[in-house]
C-alpha cells in the first residue's frame, strides 16, 4: 500500500480523524476493479458504536479504492479499515497486506479514533504548473499540475479527478480535446492533480486548461465533498525545450531490488532492518549475512543480527540452507548476474560523459539546500548532506527527475557522527526519479536516524549507520553497490512503486 487516509500509523490507531471523511487506500500497482467491493473493504467500530455502511469504489488512474459512509461515523469512536487479501492486481496476483511478509497475501489492516466533524469550506487551486500565460517545454515527460488548498488532515477525492473534471484543449477550442495518458493525485499529499498528455505537446500552441468546480467539479473527501464555487481556467503555450528532457534512470532489471552487493555481498547489523524489496550479490549466499527471507531462508543468523527481507534473495550456490533449496540456485545467479549489469549500465547513462551539463549547486554541501528537478554535479567530486536537510522541490510536477553526479564519495550526515541529515520531498518530488551515481563510497547517517531518498549506484561499498546504533534509518529507493558490499545497521529501505 502506498498511503491511506485516514494515514496509517504503528501501531495506531490515529488519532484526530474528523467524522465526516470518506477512508481511502492508494495501491502501488493498478488493481483489478472487479476485485475491489463492499465484501472486501470494509469499516468496521468498537461496540457499542455500530458499524457503518459504505460505497466502495475504485479509481484506476490514482489507484485508489474509496470507502465513502452512508452517513457521519461516531465521535469519539475507534474505527478499523480493512482491504482483504482477496483484492487482486491486473495479474491476479493477491494483495501483499501487512499482516504478513510483503510477497504473501495478507490483509491490510489500519485503525483511526474519530473527532468532531470538521465544517464545510471551500477548496481552492493554490498553483499551478505551467502559471497562467507560462510556458511548457514539450518533453516527452510533460505534466499538466494544479495544487490545491484544502482542508488539514484531508485530500481530493480521486472519484472526482478524471477526464470530466480535469480538461484541457487547444486554441480554446473544446472540439480540439488533448487526451490524457492519466490523471492522477500525487501519492504524498493528496493535493495534486496531474494531467499527463498521451502524446507530447505540439509546439507553439497554446493550451487552456480548466478545473471543473461546483457540484459537478472537484471535491475533497470530506461528505458530503468539499467544492471549489468556480471553474479554475489558466492558458500557457507550448515551447521547444531549453534544456535536454531529463527521464529517470533505466534500471531494467535491477529496480526491485532494494540492496545489492556487486560481487561481495549485503551485511546485516542489528535486528530491526527490514528489506521491502528484493537483495542480491553475484556472489555464493554466504556472502549474505544477517537476513531471512521465506521461512527456513536464513543468512547467518544470530540473536543479534538478524533482519528481514520481505522479497527475494538472489545469490550464487549453495543454497543458505537445506530448507531453502529455492534460493542459492544457477537460477538466482543468473537473475542475480543480470541484474547486476542493468545497474551497471544505468550507472554509465548517467555519468558526466553521457549525461553532460549538469549544474554545480555552488558547493560539494548540499545541506540546508533547496533544488529544483535537473542534473546537478558536485564541483569537487564529492557530495556531503552536512547541517541541514536537503530539500528537494518538484515544482508540482510528479515526473520531475534529479540526477546527482559525482567522481567520488557521497556522505549524508554531520556535522559530526551524532547528526543525521534528511532529504524532504515537496510538491510532488518522487524517490523514484533521484537517482545518485557515486563514484566510489556512499555513506547514510552513521550515527542511524534520517530519512534518505533515491536510488544510490556506487561503484564501491555503500553503508548505513554503524555497529550499535539502534535509531533505524530510512531510504526510500535502493542501495546498489557495483562491485562491493552493502553494509546495513537497523536500516529500512523501502523500494519504490514505478
Amino acid at each position: 500500500m502506498a498511503a491511506t487516509q485516514p494515514l496509517t500509523t504503528i501501531p495506531g490507531p490515529t488519532l484526530d480523524v474528523p467524522a465526516n471523511t470518506a477512508i481511502t487506500a492508494v495501491f502501488t500497482e493498478d488493481m483489478l476493479a472487479s476485485t475491489i467491493t463492499s465484501t472486501n473493504f470494509t469499516l468496521t467500530c468498537e461496540t457499542p458504536c455500530v458499524d457503518h455502511v459504505g460505497a466502495v469504489s475504485y479509481v484506476s488512474g490514482s489507484k485508489s479504492a474509496v470507502f465513502t459512509p452512508e452517513e457521519n461515523l461516531e465521535e469519539g469512536a475507534t474505527y478499523t479499515a480493512i482491504i482483504f487479501s482477496d483484492v487482486t492486481d491486473l495479474a491476479g496476483n493477491h494483495l501483499a497486506g501487512n499482516q504478513g511478509p510483503v510477497l504473501s497475501a495478507s490483509n491490510y489492516v489500519w485503525t483511526f479514533t474519530t473527532v468532531a466533524a470538521i465544517p464545510a469550506a471551500n477548496i481552492f487551486v493554490q498553483s499551478t504548473d505551467p502559471v497562467d500565460m507560462g510556458f511548457l517545454e514539450t518533453c516527452p515527460n510533460t505534466t499538466i499540475n494544479a495544487t490545491f488548498e484544502i482542508p488539514s488532515g484531508t485530500r481530493l477525492n480521486p472519484n472526482t479527478v478524471n477526464n470530466m473534471t480535469f480538461l484541457v484543449v487547444e486554441n480554446n477550442d473544446p472540439e480540439n480535446s488533448v487526451v490524457a495518458e492519466s490523471i492522477a493525485l500525487d501519492v504524498d499529499t493528496g493535493t495534486i492533480m496531474t494531467f499527463i498528455p498521451q502524446t507530447q505537446l505540439a509546439e507553439n500552441m497554446t493550451y487552456r486548461v480548466t478545473i471543473k468546480g461546483g457540484p459537478d467539479g472537484v471535491k475533497d473527501l470530506i461528505v458530503p465533498g468539499n467544492e471549489m464555487l468556480e471553474d479554475y481556467v489558466w492558458t500557457f503555450t507550448a515551447e521547444e525545450p531549453i534544456q535536454s528532457c531529463l527521464l529517470p534512470a533505466n534500471l531494467g532489471t535491477a529496480a526491485p531490488f532494494g540492496s545489492f552487493g556487486g560481487s561481495a555481498g549485503v551485511t546485516n547489523q542489528g535486528l530491526l532492518t527490514v528489506i521491502n524489496g528484493d537483495l542480491g550479490t553475484t556472489g555464493t549466499s554466504t556472502l549474505v549475512t544477517g537476513f531471512v527471507s521465506e521461512p527456513g531462508c536464513e543468512y547467518t543468523v544470530t540473536t543479534l543480527n538478524e533482519g528481514q527481507v520481505n522479497g527475494k534473495i538472489f545469490t550464487a550456490p549453495p543454497a543458505p540452507t537445506v530448507a531453502c533449496p529455492q534460493e542459492g540456485t544457477a537460477a538466482t545467479e543468473a537473475v542475480a548476474s543480470q541484474a547486476r549489469l542493468d545497474a551497471e549500465a544505468a550507472y554509465i547513462s548517467m555519468v558526466p560523459a553521457n549525461m553532460p551539463g549538469g549544474q554545480s549547486p555552488g558547493n560539494d554541501n548540499l545541506g540546508s539546500l533547496t533544488l529544483t528537478p535537473g542534473v546537478y554535479t558536485a564541483p569537487n567530486g564529492s557530495f556531503r548532506i552536512h547541517g541541514g536537510d536537503l530539500t528537494l522541490d518538484a515544482q508540482g510536477n510528479q515526473n520531475a527527475v534529479w540526477v546527482f553526479q559525482m567522481a567520488t564519495t557521497l556522505t549524508v550526515g554531520g556535522p559530526g557522527a551524532d547528526f543525521p541529515q534528511s532529504v524532504i520531498l515537496i510538491n510532488g518530488a518522487q524517490a523514484k526519479n533521484i537517482f545518485w551515481q557515486v563514484g566510489s563510497a556512499a555513506t547514510i547517517n552513521a550515527a542511524g536516524g534520517g530519512f534518505m531518498k533515491g536510488t544510490i549506484i556506487a561503484q564501491d561499498s555503500i553503508s548505513f549507520s554503524t555497529a550499535d546504533n539502534v535509531n533505524i534509518v530510512t531510504l526510500d529507493g535502493r542501495a546498489l553497490s557495483l562491485t562491493a558490499s552493502v553494509t546495513v545497521v537497523n536500516t529500512v529501505i523501502n523500494v519504490p512503486a514505478e
